[in-house]
């Protein structure tokens, strides 16, 4: 029977809060859901703040957030999954940061956050309580 330490267990809720949040993020942008604006609302805003053709950042943003996600709280691809959600969080926090550094005036710190954690995920890996140890 395998053992498991404080680390694989604080290692499994930093991914699966992470991951569920970033795969909520992409589905607002790819489907509409949880009050998101779909590829269409979510490309045009992209359009208006630089990121052409928006439609496109916008699925791959979108993708990058559910599919890193997803992958992240599975603790499955945890390298390419943690760089992928790091990534769009990275082009998320540029656009924010002409508004300074916290959330509620509309800044940076809410990307920063969640690409560092997926970052520091992507570097110490999922845990052994993850499909990617499972799979070996």
């Amino acid at each position: 029977m395998t053992s498991y330490d404080r680390r694989d267990l604080g290692l499994l809720l930093l991914r699966l809060g992470t991951g569920g949040v970033l795969a909520a993020h992409g589905a607002q942008k790819l489907f509409g859901w949880f009050g998101g604006h779909g590829l269409e609302g979510t490309g045009q805003f992209f359009e208006s703040v630089g990121y052409s053709p928006g439609k496109e950042s916008a699925a791959a943003a979108g993708l990058a957030e559910a599919g890193g996600g997803t992958l992240l709280a599975l603790g499955l691809a945890t390298p390419a999954a943690g760089a992928a959600a790091a990534g769009a969080m990275a082009g998320a926090a540029a656009v924010h940061t002409p508004n300074g550094f916290f959330n509620q005036g509309g800044g940076y710190e809410y990307a920063a956050s969640l690409g560092l954690t997926a970052a520091g995920l992507a570097v110490a890996g999922p845990g052994r309580l993850s499909l990617d140890h499972a799979l070996g």
